[in-house]
């Protein structure tokens, strides 16, 4: 049942309290902190996963094996997304989906810290699972705290939160990267499970500084409702148990079965998605157009984080082999390069976040249209980029550190550039009837892009080759251009949000 509004209910940190975290709602600090740990956890073991995949004292995959595994995660993760914006809408409330998500993901990490291939990949599958349930709902709960979309504060508000993020992220290969190459990768694994312990129990002690929206049921289950679905999950789930029973006891089960269901599912899903929103009737006109609006902002954000998520499996598995990772004579971990975005996020978002605000009161801030397309031009020439050391390789000599140092910096900018602002414009321009959804929707657009580049893992397609690296650098250059030169009619699109 929905939690009702009462003046009684009204909390310290919520709009119209004095009470502030640097100029902002005191919620934001609890969600903050809360994400800070869960990203400690979830980043600290992605640093982590694909080397062990290849390592010889972990699963000795192949790189492609390796590298679509990990890209089919991250694409379940974001997927999960979807249906936890709905769980909140219309089960639990974000703030009570929050806390169950915090629960499985540690589940999750604990059990992949137990030596058996089975057990890690069924804790993939609870971090996958617990993440979902979170990312939308955490971010959701974030612009709950402002005055509508017109708060000026907002923008600056994700860009903040964006850092806890990224401190976590910072820290997590330092501690769990380390201890897991150097000591155990089971200890590694360990340790992101009390990252997201310390998270839970920080968000339980800071949810009444949380704004009253976080703890209702937007559209609560009718009884009838509630039926319906039990029987729905429980025949698919029927059905799951008996076909994989069958695949398996007929000795024809590989990972495959279970990888290319997820990436088609990570294709399809969110055409289908975006689709059935644009046809809703109940939207109004307004709605609508933003509705098409916002396409074009998945579409470029899809083409974006298909090369910058490669920041953790090509790029990583590429460090593993054929880079010096030194630094001066002095040698670290390979983990450690995944460090480097969180750390330079950490140096531009408020730098970022105070050019936004100085333009906006000058009125020359660019728009978002602009912000993407230039994200997308930025992540297309870290790959060009990219072709640098590989080349290197490729003359069998190993590539300097500084090289991949370069190439996260230029992703870097590009992403201060596409995704704070994709977080924010997404609450801006969510319709009302999907207001936790509209999160989740976004997310799918790392979803589609995780996807692709897990399809050509599947397909066995190197993807450190000279040749599709630059095919993707192109790719993301020209539809950066594309973005860039159908500004206006985007622009036009989006109405009276900015």
């Amino acid at each position: 049942m929905a939690s009702s509004l009462t003046k009684d209910s009204v909390q310290p940190g919520t709009p119209g309290s004095g009470k502030t975290f640097f100029g902002h709602p005191r919620g934001l600090a609890t969600l903050f902190m809360t994400e800070m740990w869960e990203r400690f956890s979830y980043y600290g073991m992605r640093a982590l996963l694909p080397l062990y995949l290849v390592a010889p004292a972990g699963l000795h995959l192949d790189a492609a094996t390796a590298t679509a595994i990990y890209s089919v995660y991250l694409s379940l993760v974001y997927l999960l997304a979807l249906p936890g914006g709905w769980f909140a809408d219309r089960v639990l409330g974000p703030r009570r989906t929050v806390a169950v998500a915090g629960t499985v993901i540690m589940l999750g990490h604990l059990t992949l810290a137990l030596p058996s291939a089975g057990t890690f990949y069924a804790g993939l599958g609870l971090v996958a699972i617990g993440s979902g349930l979170l990312k939308a709902n955490i971010s959701t709960m974030v612009g709950h705290l402002y005055d509508g979309p017109d708060d000026p504060r907002r923008d600056g508000g994700f860009t903040i939160f964006y850092v806890g993020i990224n401190l976590g992220a910072f820290a997590a290969p330092l501690v769990i990267g380390t201890i897991g190459q150097k000591v155990n990768w089971h200890l590694g694994f360990a340790l992101a499970a009390l990252g997201m312990a310390l998270g839970l129990a920080q968000f339980l002690l800071g949810t009444r500084h949380l704004s009253p929206r976080s703890n209702v049921v937007p559209t609560p289950l009718s009884d009838r409702e509630k039926a319906a679905t039990l029987r729905k999950a429980a025949l698919w789930a029927a059905v799951a148990v008996v076909f994989y029973a069958v695949v398996g006891f007929s000795g024809a089960y590989t990972l495959n079965w279970v990888m290319v269901p997820i990436i088609v599912a990570g294709l399809v899903i969110p055409v289908v998605v975006l689709a059935r929103i644009k046809r809703d009737k109940e939207l109004d006109p307004t709605e609508q157009s933003r509705m098409s609006a916002y396409i074009w902002f998945f579409v470029a954000a899809a083409v974006f984080w298909m090369i910058y998520d490669q920041g953790g499996s090509t790029l990583s598995i590429f460090a593993d082999g054929r880079a010096e990772n030194s630094i001066f004579g002095w040698h670290f971990p390979v983990s450690w390069y995944q460090s480097v975005n969180p750390v330079m996020i950490m140096a531009f978002a408020p730098v970022f976040a105070a050019l936004w605000l100085a333009l906006a009161r000058r009125g020359k801030e660019p728009g978002t249209a602009t912000k993407f397309a230039l994200g997308l031009i930025l992540v297309g020439a870290s790959f060009f980029l990219f072709l640098a050391p590989l080349s290197i390789a490729e003359g069998g000599h190993k590539a300097a550190a500084l090289w991949l140092v370069a190439i996260y910096f230029v992703q870097t900018v590009g992403e201060l550039l596409l995704s704070p602002v994709g977080l924010s414009v997404t609450t801006k321009m969510a319709p009302a009837k999907y207001a936790s959804q509209m999160m989740g929707v976004w997310f799918l657009a790392v979803t589609a892009g995780d996807a692709t580049t897990g399809l050509l893992g599947v397909a066995g397609v190197n993807l450190d080759k000279m040749g599709i690296v630059a095919l993707e650098a192109t790719l993301a250059v020209v539809a950066g251009a594309a973005v860039w030169i159908y500004r206006n009619k985007v622009k036009q699109l989006m109405g009276d949000v900015n």
